[in-house]
């Protein structure tokens, strides 16, 4: 369905940087260079100390003098900067990058150029997660409007030591998992681990609904009741908490760490955990998501920032020279190397990445076996996001039935879009 693209400024300015996404690092409000140049690029990454050694990298392999305006750093008025710039045609800044938000905010917008003809041709494009590609950044006329930047899952974690206690080697069907949950629970353990404050949530039911076959714009959708009815006897049984309805990732990780949940859903590389010598094998890790599908498909999200090109530059010509860059093997090497951002292209991760990476074989795992999808996401994106969660924590409650909850889901994906 198409957006009226009068509605896209108000709706942009609303949008936050929420979801509990990975964490970008602050960035100073602005830095120019100076004398002549081929393109100016809007970053978050200016304040990375290694920004300059990444910029360089580009310049050498490009080909190109690249101006950089460093984003701000708080996340509203990022966009609200965006938002401004893009409808306004300023065309004073190129290239972009964008998070997922600001992607479903502007796509169909026609502020961006589309760049199937030029970067993201069949052959380049088949090479990134199709899921992610079609959900997050292609538009209504097909046209895909960015070039992701990397590739970070919403993983699902273990802690082998408490699967070495209780004698289960591994989690694979829903069978496992429910038996595990059972040998897990009680004493103050849980089996599952959740973040389900009401902005949070979101992550984890758009997780369940797609490993249970369903879809989660349509609440009509049988699988989808039989997620949230897990969700529910997750609860009902002890298997999980409802003091975890206000925890962020801030306070379940710690949870986490202590040992008070045997499994659980996180972005990231594990960073909380390593800080605690809680990370590895024998110890917390990543593992395969599980199969809870009829079919026998399994389900994961990936996220990323993209690079999208300005519809009113007037640079294009070098502006798709360095999109081009960024999705050949160059491109990705220099940000895993500088910034360490897991390749996009699975292909090229496994070129670039060191068999030393500990993320790299489960990483691979995921792209081979897995439907890795963007999330969910509708133009109002936060006033959606914080509908479903409150919803949710009310059925999780017991203070609505599980009709009232389908019912309501789908008046708000009706209301949002």
């Amino acid at each position: 369905m198409k957006r009226r693209t009068g509605k896209m400024l108000s709706l942009a300015l609303s949008a936050g940087m929420a979801l509990g996404c990975g964490a970008i690092p602050a960035m100073a409000e602005s830095t120019e260079a100076s004398g002549d140049y081929d393109l100016t690029l809007y970053s978050i990454m200016t304040t990375d100390p290694e920004f300059k050694d990444w910029l360089s990298d580009v310049e050498s392999g490009t080909g190109l003098k690249i101006n950089v305006i460093a984003a701000p750093t708080d996340s509203d008025t990022r966009q609200q900067k965006v938002t401004t710039m893009l409808s306004t045609g300023d065309s004073s800044v190129d290239i972009i990058e964008i998070n997922d938000e600001m992607s479903t905010t502007f796509k169909n917008s026609g502020w961006l150029e589309g760049l199937n003809d030029t970067v993201m041709t069949d052959d380049v494009r088949d090479k990134f997660a199709k899921g992610y590609v079609d959900q997050m950044i292609t538009n209504v006329d097909g046209q895909v409007i960015g070039v992701p930047s990397y590739t970070g899952y919403l993983a699902f974690w273990v802690n082998q030591q408490i699967m070495d206690e209780v004698g289960i080697k591994s989690i694979d069907t829903k069978d496992d998992f429910m038996k595990y949950m059972e040998a897990v629970s009680g004493n103050g353990r849980f089996g599952y681990g959740g973040s389900w404050e009401k902005t949070y949530v979101f992550n984890e039911i758009a997780q369940f609904v797609n490993m249970f076959g369903g879809d989660y714009y349509d609440w009509t959708n049988p699988h989808n009741k039989e997620a949230m009815e897990f969700l529910h006897e997750l609860v009902q049984k002890g298997y999980t908490s409802l003091d975890q309805l206000p925890d962020k990732y801030e306070q379940m990780n710690p949870k986490a760490i202590d040992g008070k949940y045997g499994c659980w859903f996180m972005w990231g590389t594990g960073t909380d955990y390593a800080n605690a010598d809680m990370l590895g094998e024998d110890k917390i890790h990543m593992a395969m998501v599980p199969c809870f599908a009829e079919d026998g498909s399994r389900s994961i999200f990936t996220d990323s920032w993209s690079y999208v090109l300005n519809a009113a530059s007037e640079h294009k010509d070098a502006s798709v020279k360095f999109l081009q860059y960024m999705t050949g093997k160059d491109g990705m090497e220099a940000s895993y190397k500088y910034f360490d951002r897991y390749p996009a292209r699975a292909d090229l991760a496994e070129e670039i990445v060191p068999d030393s990476n500990p993320v790299k074989k489960i990483y691979a795992e995921y792209a081979k076996e897995c439907n890795v999808q963007g999330r969910p996401m509708l133009p109002q994106t936060m006033e959606f996001i914080s509908a479903m969660g409150t919803i949710f924590q009310s059925y999780m409650r017991d203070e609505i039935s599980i009709d009232d909850f389908l019912s309501q889901a789908q008046g708000y994906v009706e209301e949002y879009q």
